[in-house]
């Protein structure tokens, strides 16, 4: 691997993507961020890829976290996990990924993500609709 310097980051190398996602604080342990990338929930560059994947400065991650879905690029590299500072030092996030963010969030609040357009009742097509579309989310 390469060198460190006292901020945890590492210069010249690459680092595992579930190994960084835990440093980056994505998500709590290293099994989480294995299983969300096993699971399809991380995109890497815009594919799938498998949890050893090495990543390097300036790729693209797309994740899901809950409701939210972020695309993040990567602007340096690190091994450990530290405090939560530290940790939004490793990326930066698109503009089009905090406006969807902002978007999601407000349709939440309003009730507008999960209430159907009718004023109607759903008839049982329209229920079975609703269920699939709750649980795939």
């Amino acid at each position: 691997m390469g060198k460190k310097n006292p901020d945890n980051t590492i210069e010249n190398s690459v680092t595992r993507l579930d190994k960084w996602l835990w440093a980056a604080r994505f998500y709590k342990t290293r099994a989480i961020a294995k299983q969300m990338i096993d699971g399809g929930k991380v995109f890497y560059n815009g594919q799938r890829t498998k949890s050893g994947k090495a990543v390097t400065i300036g790729d693209k991650i797309k994740l899901r976290q809950g409701y939210d879905e972020k695309e993040v690029i990567v602007i340096a590299l690190a091994d450990k996990r530290s405090n939560a500072t530290f940790a939004q030092t490793l990326y930066e996030e698109t503009d089009s990924s905090l406006k969807t963010r902002e978007d999601t969030a407000l349709a939440r609040k309003q009730g507008i993500l999960f209430s159907p357009a009718s004023e109607t009742k759903p008839d049982k097509k329209q229920r079975r609709q609703i269920r699939q579309l709750k649980e795939r989310i």
